[in-house]
């Protein structure tokens, strides 16, 4: 039933990941800008999943063989033959793992609609083209599992085949030799701290290593994650168990016997647990701070709306919006062969006092936007640099964005003989509460002055796709997008790593029996046997947790380049994550004591 779950589990978690990353309808109509870097994401995310699943069908592999290898061995000392049991071992290893994943996508089609629900309504986001049931994703899915449960099984059927009756009676017995050498170690210690150091020095400076920090920081994370589990932890437990006054007290000395013997054996998938924990929780809490982009969408246009043409239809929303206050914008468009020019009073831009946001980048590199005001001395002057910006603020006021300004005195402006146009600016209250009736005026605005039979000519350059309106929804899906998506990766690495990590110490309790029958006939009391254990697999998932948390915090420097903060709410991902951890820690304990500590 163990072995049934879990294989559920891990099908129903691919299920899930593979119905946001073979969906190209939900990926373009939410990320349009970046659906080539997205798919480079899901890409990276299916191989990584794939490995990851592949180790774990490893693992609950290993633990099916541990559980089973004893009663074949039995069989066959009983006289059944070895091509009889060898098809049996096929036929169990293929039919389980066929019906688990048959199940799991049943539970992913459910799960991947119920948590998409959530996701949506919760953190109100705009997701568009999603639902549960995707044939790809679902074809895929079998695919892959009917793949490995295929190879699963043949693998099991040689390994029963070829082995001796003895040796699958007494596998759990046979003696393990532990090798250490002092010197290495040290070195190796040394080695990973200092690779590790590298990794989190790149990713701090992404500003002059550019993207070449994620490739250094992968490759030193990843091998100094390796020496720092062989060695670095190893060096502790041995000078804990050098330590009497720690060694002998309870049962101490046994759970670092058993931790020295585990490390040896797990310095890989400790440092594939750490490096996914590190990634699944990076992966949401970037998610999580995409939505900062949207304030930045608002911060980058200083007006709300902007009306170049009143219509009853236009009035008739504006009643509908809560409107804060309303700027009357007055000027002249002339045109020639040559030249497109906007003619505006000097009055007209010293009463209105009319601003927009400029755009810097602050002493730490992050992008913000600074309110200033559009002057006549600014326009006047437009040969300086800091002042061309003005011009084009002012032109993008009306409809004609690729005019030249020019600010005349009113003596001037009345003499040009053209009609005079206005333009409206309105500032709203709560932009997101009223983005919808918003969204819709400026569409009518737009509408309205394309529509104007007075004024359209291949002069009119505008266009709602350059309203703030537009940037907000734009950003907002997007950035929608990338949240769920975050979310969703996050889940699914985070599951599937402590459900490895989870086999990987079901898979030798078997071999772990012996050690705790022989100290319960040795009078040890149950309890000291509960703590030992609680102690030796917390220590096991806490390791990885640790180093994990350590190389997330430095990796989000990188993203400092994209995100305002992307430090910012950190608590959430980790406290989701702390508890999701600790529930299967509790899990993992709870299935180990019923092995180790059977009444039997």
């Amino acid at each position: 039933m163990v072995l049934f779950s879990g294989l559920t589990f891990a099908s129903a978690i691919f299920y899930m990941f593979m119905s946001i990353a073979t969906n190209t309808s939900f990926l373009k109509g939410n990320m349009v800008i970046a659906f080539s870097i997205v798919r480079m994401v899901f890409g990276f995310g299916i191989a990584l999943l794939a490995i990851i699943t592949f180790v774990y069908i490893v693992y609950a592999n290993s633990f099916l063989l541990s559980m089973r290898q004893k009663d074949y061995g039995m069989y066959m000392m009983l006289g059944a033959r070895s091509s009889n049991i060898g098809r049996l071992i096929f036929l169990e290893t293929l039919v389980v793992g066929l019906l688990a994943t048959a199940l799991g996508v049943v539970i992913g089609i459910g799960l991947t609609q119920l948590v998409s629900n959530l996701l949506i309504s919760q953190l109100g986001l705009q997701i568009h083209k999603f639902v549960g049931f995707y044939l790809p994703a679902l074809f895929w899915t079998f695919a892959f599992f009917a793949i490995l449960f295929f190879l699963a099984a043949i693998w099991n059927r040689r390994k029963l085949v070829k082995s001796e009756v003895i040796n699958l009676l007494r596998e759990n017995q046979k003696p393990v030799k532990l090798r250490y050498n002092k010197t290495w170690k040290v070195i190796e210690a040394i080695l990973g701290i200092a690779l590790l150091a590298a990794g989190y020095f790149a990713m701090a400076n992404y500003k002059i290593l550019m993207t070449n920090s994620i490739v250094i920081g992968f490759f030193t994370i990843v091998i100094g994650s390796y020496f720092v589990f062989d060695s670095f932890f190893t060096a502790v437990i041995n000078m804990l168990r050098k330590n009497k006054n720690f060694k002998y007290k309870k049962l101490n000395s046994f759970t670092l016997g058993q931790l020295r013997f585990r490390l040896g054996e797990y310095n890989r998938i400790l440092t594939v647990v750490s490096l996914l924990f590190a990634l699944a929780l990076g992966a949401i809490t970037v998610g999580l701070n995409f939505n900062s982009l949207t304030d930045q969408a608002l911060k980058a246009t200083y007006y709300d709306v902007v009306v170049y043409n009143k219509t009853s239809a236009v009035d008739k929303q504006m009643k509908k919006v809560s409107v804060r206050s309303t700027t009357k914008f007055d000027y002249k468009f002339v045109q020639d062969k040559k030249n497109q020019t906007i003619y505006v009073s000097e009055n007209e831009i010293a009463d209105n006092n009319l601003k927009f946001q400029h755009f810097y980048q602050d002493k730490k590199g992050q992008q913000n936007y600074s309110t200033k005001e559009i002057t006549v001395k600014g326009l006047k002057n437009q040969k300086a640099y800091k002042n061309v910006e003005m011009g084009y603020q002012l032109a993008n006021l009306t409809p004609y964005s690729d005019a030249q300004v020019k600010v005349v005195s009113a003596s001037e402006y009345k003499k040009i003989n053209v009609q005079q146009q206005s333009s409206y600016l309105l500032l709203v209250n709560n932009f997101r509460s009223n983005f919808n009736n918003v969204e819709k005026l400026q569409k009518l605005a737009v509408n309205s002055m394309i529509g104007n039979e007075k004024v359209t000519d291949n002069s009119v350059q505008v266009n709602i796709t350059n309203s703030k309106s537009s940037s907000y929804r734009l950003i907002s899906g997007m950035a929608s997008g990338f949240e769920f998506m975050g979310f969703f990766l996050g889940l699914a690495f985070l599951a599937m790593l402590a459900s490895t990590l989870m086999f990987k110490v079901l898979s030798g309790a078997n071999s772990d029996k012996p050690r705790y029958k022989m100290l319960w006939k040795m009078g040890t009391r149950r309890r000291l046997l509960k703590a030992s254990i609680a102690k030796e697999i917390g220590i096991l998932f806490a390791l990885p947790a640790v180093l994990g948390i350590v190389d997330v915090l430095f990796g989000l420097q990188f993203f400092k380049s994209l995100l305002p903060n992307p430090y910012d709410g950190i608590w959430i991902p980790f406290t989701i994550f702390l508890v999701l951890y600790l529930i299967y820690y509790a899990i993992t304990v709870k299935l180990y004591e019923g092995i180790v500590l059977n009444k039997d």
